[in-house]
């Protein structure tokens, strides 16, 4: 009896296992949210495709892993890298002609008039039907506000499961889940991420770190001393503990001499910082906030450097309209934090969420010291006491910038790589979908001992371009690791070349092209390896995009 009694309960235990797996499982299914298109990354490239995508007529949810929609263009980078403006067409010229829109209005004038603006010290000129300097407020207006005038179905702060959060058939991608577990099963998918994690937990190759010039047949990739003129060090600074003395050891965030020569490969990549807003105007000014865990041992080099005799001020501010700058690095030390980020791409959550802090705390720590610290010279203070955070600016950060400049992370290894060559137009592709215009531009990746024990920075490269078609090639993972996804932003390019494709308008170039190219897909059942450039380019063209012209 008794051990019928148990049977019995036993039985129905199973039973009743079996009956709540069968129900939840039918029940996740029930609940995974079906769309044409998913854009995966709420960056400026990952808006424009969506809503691209939108207006041909598919069905389209944004998700962006964060609080902030826009990437760095609602981030603070308001003074656009162009290179040439001609190259700039589609919904990404009129991003920049919406943003000229609102500033014909005076109402938006609130610190200086338009016409003071235009006197002053901008690259803009005021005939032109764009605006290519703005305040990051205007940006985000314009893009949530062409986002309302859309079908798109926007999601914030919904992160990819970069353990299992990929589901495929083969080679195509089914679904994608979220850390929340929501899921989302889709026809095409489009990477618009600045780290390329999509692509990434979908298994798609990718480059992390400077290639060898060999590996493409390049000249200025790789390590670089000899080439690295730029934000560089013009005085003899001692780079250790105690001064002449070796065996100190050395101060933060030098090493010692990199091993190897001019053009080997290796893991670095240029460095990151924020685009600050900043302002002079009094009642708009923040003062600089000093980090809680601030250590002016930090600063050891930028104080050296001062005494060594540079007198150069560390920082590159950009006028932005109504007396705000857009604040980027100047000379040899200053807000990139060199060598600080190379975990960056391949961090987990928790390890970029690090970094991403110590970013934070080296700028913020160098801003205070800069207008405060006894070390640095009267006169510099006096300038950087005299800006500050404007404070309608990032209100919800205390005006602190809520997106690192993520200036390189992942690069997929696609069907194309764009190069050197490409940028140079030595070898011009037949598949554009878009033009880089500007200079290849790397930020310095680290900061060295030398031979004679004085420090140097290592990396920064500048050279420049001419106007160059981008393959559609290279936005296409290899065929035989992933069918259904497209990668505008990391984009499949060598370190140097992406040095020259990385800026904010050619990712919007790029993002809505690839949404066309999806729809040409989704509407042939091809891969997206498969699309006809043929059946691509008048569609491209239609849109109003540049695909190729050559300048003097």
């Amino acid at each position: 009896m008794f051990a019928r009694s148990f049977l019995s309960v036993a039985w129905w235990s199973v039973a009743w296992l079996i009956l709540v797996s069968v129900s939840t499982t039918s029940r996740s299914h029930a609940e995974d949210t079906q769309y044409d298109i998913v854009v995966y990354g709420g960056t400026s490239g990952g808006i424009v495709a969506a809503i691209a995508a939108s207006k041909r007529g598919y069905s389209v949810v944004l998700i962006e892993p964060s609080g902030h929609l826009g990437g760095l263009t609602t981030g603070g980078l308001g003074a656009t890298d162009i290179g040439n403006k001609r190259a700039i067409g589609g919904m990404a010229r009129e991003f920049y002609q919406r943003i000229h829109r609102v500033y014909r209005n005076p109402d938006r004038w609130s610190r200086e008039t338009r016409e003071d603006y235009f006197r002053g010290k901008t690259f803009n000129k005021e005939n032109e039907d764009s605006m290519w300097t703005f305040e990051p407020h205007i940006a985000s207006e314009v893009f949530r506000a062409w986002l309302s005038e859309s079908q798109v179905v926007l999601l914030m702060n919904e992160r990819l499961d970069r353990a299992q959060g990929v589901i495929k058939s083969g080679t195509r991608i089914e679904r994608v889940r979220m850390e929340s577990g929501k899921t989302f099963v889709a026809k095409m998918f489009i990477d618009a991420t600045y780290e390329g994690d999509l692509m990434a937990t979908a298994g798609v190759s990718y480059h992390v770190g400077r290639e060898a010039n060999a590996t493409y047949g390049e000249t200025i990739n790789g390590l670089q001393r000899a080439k690295t003129i730029h934000h560089q060090f013009t005085k003899q600074v001692d780079p250790f503990l105690e001064r002449g003395n070796p065996k100190s050891g050395l101060l933060p965030f030098v090493t010692a001499k990199p091993e190897g020569i001019d053009g080997d490969g290796d893991h670095r990549i240029q460095a990151y910082n924020f685009r600050m807003c900043t302002t002079d105007v009094p009642e708009n000014r923040l003062p600089w906030p000093k980090p809680e865990n601030y250590d002016e041992r930090d600063f050891e080099l930028l104080f050296r450097n001062f005494e060594a005799g540079d007198m150069r001020v560390p920082w590159a501010p950009i006028y932005m309209p109504n007396r705000k700058t857009d604040v980027n690095n100047n000379f040899a030390f200053s807000t990139d934090f060199i060598g600080m980020n190379y975990r960056y791409p391949d961090g987990s959550y928790a390890e970029r969420a690090a970094i991403w802090r110590e970013h934070e705390r080296y700028q913020m720590g160098l801003m205070w010291s800069l207008a405060n610290h006894p070390r640095v010279p009267e006169a510099i203070r006096q300038i950087f006491q005299k800006n500050g955070l404007a404070a309608d600016e990032f209100r919800e950060t205390g005006g602190w910038p809520p997106q690192m400049y993520v200036r390189e992370a992942r690069r997929m290894i696609g069907e194309y790589v764009m190069s050197e060559k490409n940028c140079l137009r030595r070898e011009v592709v037949e598949d554009s979908i878009g033009m880089g215009a500007y200079n290849m531009d790397s930020h310095n990746t680290q900061r060295h001992v030398t031979d004679d024990g004085f420090v140097r920075n290592e990396g920064d490269v500048q050279i420049p371009t001419k106007p160059y078609p981008i393959a559609y090639r290279s936005i296409c993972p290899p065929r035989k690791q992933c069918t259904n996804l497209l990668v505008p932003v990391c984009l499949s390019a060598s370190h140097i070349a992406y040095g020259s494709i990385r800026m904010e308008p050619v990712f919007m170039v790029l993002g809505q092209s690839s949404a066309i190219a999806a729809s040409i897909g989704i509407r042939s059942e091809r891969s997206v390896q498969d699309i006809p450039y043929d059946s691509l380019k008048p569609l491209l063209m239609e849109a109003g995009q540049v695909l190729d012209f050559q300048s003097p």
